[in-house]
């Protein structure tokens, strides 16, 4: 499974314009789902249900919030880098530049278990997250990023 694969063009925002994490998860659904879908606030209900539990802000600026849900027909990726770092109550205390938000239904839940760890096994490299913070734009970031998967 690679990450470029799941993670189309249109779901991917550089940069995003939130400024704090509710309004920087409701952006990641919003770009998952596709503007005004009808289950937009489900979805969200969900990622914000999940996000109760454990910060998703892994530390080194990055963010991986996740639910499941059936309010998805398949497993879905949207991704981005904040403008300015966002205060996202990350594991190690630092606000948030790069997020992954993945999304899917309980019949996907072992691929759910894989993309997560694809994920952190790519932003756990400091030179990878250095460079999709960098990224000027949607094309730059997805360039990294399977740039960063083929290594």
């Amino acid at each position: 499974m690679r990450l470029i694969d799941l993670l189309a063009t249109e779901r991917v925002k550089v940069p995003l314009a939130a400024q704090h994490k509710d309004a920087l998860l409701r952006e990641l659904v919003e770009l998952v789902m596709g503007p005004g879908h009808p289950r937009i606030d489900e979805v969200l209900r969900a990622v914000m249900e999940r996000e109760t539990g454990l910060s998703t802000g892994i530390g080194g600026g990055v963010a991986i919030p996740h639910a499941k849900t059936d309010a998805v027909p398949t497993l879905r990726i949207a991704a981005g880098r904040t403008a300015d770092g966002v205060d996202y109550d990350a594991l190690d205390g630092e606000p948030v530049r790069i997020c992954f938000l993945l999304v899917g239904p309980e019949s996907e839940a072992s691929g759910h278990v894989k993309a997560l760890s694809r994920i952190a096994r790519v932003v756990r490299r400091e030179t990878v997250r250095e460079q999709l913070t960098d990224a000027r734009d949607v094309a730059e970031f997805l360039r990294v990023l399977n740039a960063a998967e083929a290594t």
